[in-house]
């Protein structure tokens, strides 16, 4: 049974799941398609579980017509992907890729076709190896190479692309990849970190001056990874813990984009390594956005630390956690968007990815039983309603994901989909929780025809 209402969701409310590029597309050395930052790492030893790679993948490249066909059995509105960017400029700017765009527009093609919505995202962390190996994004130059990108891909499919989305996690990019290392480019320094997150917020403004020009008409958003944070205790201490992780996870991306500075309490936390001159940028990071994606999984509990360390991250004893031990805490979600709405007021509000990695496995009779996944969802779906029903212009829900896919740097290894994918023969099959979106899809939406279309 759902433990959603009835009204709380309109008659456009959009329905979606969501993949990235690198993550599903496979066929890295095929029409023209140049390196990318994932590319080098994965050769790297070490770098990811099993030496994976993103070669093959889920084969998107090749069979994304029978993709859309599970798609449109699941009843999806839109479908959230991103392009890679050296498909379109091998050598990360100069000469275009004709033949990378045209993967894009008969993508974008296939599914008008099936009346299923391109969400496009221009930026999921495939940096061309080209563009790093001049500096990568903590050099200024990367934003111009970006903006030329951005508008290539927009003068080709801006005519029927309706919904943008600049970049993917900027602080995933900027921290997982530049900071500490586990992710491309593998660099473990704090100063290219927050230079590339700068870079990824300024070319995210300037990237909507484009979309505006070339894509007129379309909704253009930025897609952010937040998380709810809660204190373990009332004491002033932990709250004080709290809010220094919210602002280094939250708020260093949220305040430039929606305000137009950055926290003073973290510029003073970052202190000489925060990059030098960026007031003069605040005005084009700071461009009115359409939308924001949410992306969420989890929440975060932390405590001070008593020695006076960095705050310390808390462990709920009682709680469900998922395979990538990450906390079940729906209400996290919920409390999530009723404080951005509050706190930010965008104009809309898209729940771009929420999943659950499970250990699926195959039965006897070929199903996969993720019924951990289906309950997941339930209770999340459930969140946003209640989100919604307080307020929050929320428009939309993305699954995260489609198919099984890359999973970074677990390689083949954590399985987020709603069809599980056997990588060695790449045979899709619809796992339970397939099923249980779709149902729940044409249940909600025979609700929804009854109710108003949001303001």
């Amino acid at each position: 049974m759902s433990n959603t209402s009835d009204s709380a969701l309109p008659a456009d409310f959009v329905w979606g799941a969501a993949t990235a590029a690198i993550q599903i597309e496979g066929a890295t050395n095929e029409d023209g398609r140049g390196e990318s930052v994932w590319d080098r790492f994965c050769a790297t030893p070490g770098k990811v579980r099993n030496g994976d790679d993103p070669s093959i993948a889920c084969d998107f490249y090749h069979r994304y017509r029978d993709d859309v066909a599970l798609m449109r059995e699941l009843g999806l509105d839109a479908f959230r992907f991103s392009i890679a960017w050296p498909r379109v400029f091998p050598e990360g700017r100069g000469r275009v890729n004709a033949a990378g765009l045209d993967f894009y527009d008969r993508l974008v093609d296939e599914l008008l076709a099936n009346d299923i919505l391109p969400f496009a995202t221009l930026f999921h962390w495939d940096t061309p190896q080209a563009i790093e190996a001049r500096g990568g994004w903590p050099e200024r130059a990367t934003v111009d190479a970006f903006v030329d990108y951005t508008e290539a891909v927009a003068l080709r499919l801006g005519d029927r692309v309706r919904h943008w989305i600049t970049h993917n996690e900027p602080w995933v990019h900027a921290w997982v990849g530049h900071g500490w290392g586990v992710h491309a480019p593998g660099r473990k320094s704090e100063s290219d970190a927050l230079a590339t997150a700068h870079h990824l917020l300024l070319s995210h403004g300037l990237a909507v001056e484009v979309l505006r020009r070339e894509s007129q008409g379309a909704q253009v958003g930025i897609t952010l990874n937040l998380d709810h944070v809660y204190p373990a205790s009332p004491d002033e201490a932990d709250a004080d813990a709290a809010r220094q992780v919210d602002g280094f996870n939250n708020r260093w991306f949220l305040d430039p984009i929606f305000r137009g500075s950055y926290p003073e309490d973290m510029l003073r936390l970052f202190g000489d390594n925060v990059p030098q001159g960026t007031e003069s940028d605040m005005a084009t990071i700071s461009a009115p956005i359409d939308f924001v994606g949410v992306n969420n999984y989890t929440r975060s509990v932390v405590r001070a630390d008593p020695d006076g360390g960095r705050p310390i991250f808390v462990r709920n004893p009682n709680g469900e956690y998922t395979d990538m031990d990450w906390e079940v805490a729906p209400e996290g979600l919920h409390d999530l968007l009723v404080r951005l709405s509050s706190d930010y007021e965008p104009r809309a509000i898209y729940v771009t990815e929420n999943g659950a990695a499970y250990p699926d496995v195959r039965d006897h009779e070929g199903t996969i039983r993720d019924t951990e996944r289906s309950a997941f969802l339930e209770a999340y779906i459930g969140a946003v309603e209640r989100a919604r029903t307080a307020g929050v212009p929320i428009k939309g829900y993305f699954v995260w994901s489609l198919l099984d896919n890359f999973e970074w740097a677990y390689g083949y290894w954590k399985r987020f989909g709603l069809v599980y994918v056997d990588f060695p023969t790449l045979e899709r099959v619809p796992k339970e929780s397939f099923s249980w979106y779709r149902d729940h899809i044409a249940s909600r939406r025979e609700r929804q025809r009854s109710t108003p279309a949001a303001p």
